[in-house]
């Protein structure tokens, strides 16, 4: 249809800036995971890999130039709810690939999920609905 096949080429135009925030890539990833375009999901994949924060056997995305949390005691740090979203979207792009992820994505996917569980609060949900 020529309204989806305009949004995509807006899209790709989007994917090849030079400078797009993480949380637009996690975005054009998922987005280019449901379309279908292996390529496009691949390269946006590999470049948010490369922006990753992996600690404790996890991994997850946060804006570029956020503070560093806090390190206190008695108290379990919560990500604002955009890094979850984003997470999650990176999440999902791993996740929506045809044919299906290979182990290894799985295995990087699994990373991801421990991360995201972890922002949990005490009743199962998160900070905010997003």
């Amino acid at each position: 249809h020529s309204v989806v096949r305009n949004a995509l080429f807006c899209l790709e135009t989007a994917a090849n800036e030079k400078e797009n925030h993480v949380y637009t890539k996690a975005l054009l990833a998922y987005a280019f995971a449901l379309a279908g375009n292996r390529e496009k999901r691949k390269a946006l994949l590999d470049s948010l890999e490369k922006e990753a924060v992996r600690k404790d056997g996890s991994v997850h995305w946060q804006r570029p130039g956020k503070e560093p949390e806090a390190d206190l005691p008695f108290h379990r740090y919560r990500a604002p709810s955009a890094e979850v979203e984003m997470t999650a979207y990176v999440l999902l792009a791993h996740l929506t690939s045809q044919p299906a992820p290979a182990q290894e994505e799985l295995a990087f996917a699994s990373l991801i999920a421990k991360w995201i569980s972890s922002q949990q609060n005490p009743n199962g949900g998160f900070s905010s609905t997003q």
